[in-house]
């Protein structure tokens, strides 16, 4: 037997909640093929099966929340399982094989009836998850007809529920049928006279019209359970802000030189490695050199002792549908702005589809959320626990600054905001690590590529 635990996906996570089993007991399951679905505050994805076998007991039900390394389940990894499967497969697809003898032809099939899709081409739909791939093996639906709301077009699973509901609304609307004429009258026998007519009598008088109905009145509230993530989230939000003594500075930095070089390279680092360049990786090379500066504020609290990092590994928010995660780039003053870009977009792209691993969400010594990516000049954010800082990207845009000798010029800027932790870091230190930032940034000479 296999024990498979609860996993910890993330250093300050001591439980989880197990949300969904993708596979019933008795089934057989691969090694790595998705087991079932999680929820904490740090991330929502799907649990692979650590080995190949039979599921043979499920010990924790969906919607119980137990703590890291509880044993959810156990597998058989028997050679016996082993074998019984194919044999199993083998004797299904033979009782569920159409007969060799040709049958005889029939009616024509109804147009409600559905021919099997074809299976499209990865290409055209891009990567599925196996939860996404299983719901649509399930319904026998084609990927090609519905739009993916995830990264980069990505099908989720809401897409897929949100595909099958409207065909049952679609299914369950009445079909109109045509009004039923009288059959007409036989005519007479030959040599007998044609009935007269009925008399014409006037038309009976119209029923007065019905008063419409009353109209029941709109809820005023609707009500609907967070969701495991959501409330998770409150939860640490709740616990930072009575953890650390929180307390912001805004600088205001010059991004032009930033902006030309972004702006010289955007079009060649798009064709040569298909991603987009943006501001944030520059940011976050700056701010990795300014804590290489300011050991400090990569630095943790554990009671009464300060905890330096000796690597400097920067968490990256990502908002989802139904939350936020914080993935985490490992050793980032080791990486160039394209390395920093490529981890970036690839971190935020398997948030957004699940496919996190637990040790991508936890380690982080240092955060960035990049708010100015929705228009947002600056904020004030929370620390991510057990850290003591967390640095705010307002949104880049140009301004009339006045420049040397009193000239005003239009000029790249941006606001950037560092929230820290008054326990251990004063406000001088804080404003010393972002003059070190900003002078980065505003004296930029580092080639891009």
């Amino acid at each position: 037997m296999i024990d498979v635990v609860m996993p910890q996906m993330g250093e300050s996570i001591v439980e989880g909640t197990l949300t969904k089993w993708l596979k019933k007991p008795g089934e057989r399951v691969e090694r790595d093929e998705a087991l079932f679905e999680i929820s904490t505050d740090k991330v929502d994805t799907e649990i692979p099966s650590p080995a190949a076998g039979t599921l043979a007991e499920v010990l924790v039900a969906e919607g119980q929340t137990v703590a890291v390394n509880t044993v959810v389940a156990r597998i058989e990894e028997s050679a016996a399982a082993r074998a019984a499967a194919p044999a199993a497969e083998a004797a299904e697809a033979s009782v569920a094989a159409p007969p060799l003898t040709p049958a005889p032809a029939a009616a024509a099939p109804a147009a409600a009836a559905e021919a099997p899709p074809e299976e499209a081409p990865p290409e055209a739909v891009g990567p599925l998850s196996p939860l996404v791939r299983k719901m649509l093996r399930e319904h026998n639906l084609d990927p090609r007809l519905i739009k993916g709301t995830g990264a980069g077009g990505r099908i989720t699973k809401q897409d897929v529920e949100a595909f099958l509901a409207a065909r049952a609304e679609a299914a369950a609307a009445p079909v109109p049928t045509p009004p039923v004429s009288p059959p007409a009258a036989a005519p007479p026998p030959a040599g007998e006279p044609a009935p007269a007519a009925p008399p014409l009598s006037a038309p009976a008088p119209a029923p007065p019209p019905e008063a419409p109905p009353a109209r029941p009145e709109a809820p005023k509230v609707r009500i609907e359970p967070m969701s495991v993530m959501r409330q998770k989230i409150a939860e640490h939000m709740i616990l930072s802000r009575r953890t650390s003594a929180h307390v912001t500075t805004v600088h205001r930095v010059d991004m032009t030189r930033v902006a030309r070089m972004r702006e010289r390279y955007k079009a060649e680092v798009q064709q040569r490695y298909g991603f987009s360049l943006t501001f944030l990786p520059f940011v976050t090379r700056a701010a990795a050199q300014a804590l290489r500066a300011y050991p400090l504020l990569n630095a943790s609290i554990d009671g009464s002792n300060i905890v330096y990092h000796n690597e400097i590994n920067i968490g990256i928010a990502v908002a989802l549908d139904n939350g936020l995660i914080v993935p985490v780039i490992r050793n980032a003053d080791e990486k160039s702005v394209i390395g920093l870009q490529r981890a970036i977009a690839d971190l935020a792209a398997r948030a957004r589809s699940r496919q996190l691993k637990p040790d991508e969400v936890h380690g982080g010594t240092f955060s960035i959320t990049n708010f100015g990516s929705y228009g947002s000049l600056t904020g004030t954010p929370i620390i991510n626990q057990p850290q003591v800082a967390i640095l705010g990207v307002g949104v880049v845009e140009k301004a009339p600054v006045v420049v040397d000798e009193d000239k005003i010029a239009i000029r790249s800027v941006c606001l950037l905001s560092l929230t820290f932790d008054h326990r251990l870091i004063d406000g001088a230190l804080a404003d010393q690590f972002m003059l070190k930032l900003k002078a980065v940034l505003e004296n930029w000479s580092e080639e891009v590529l």
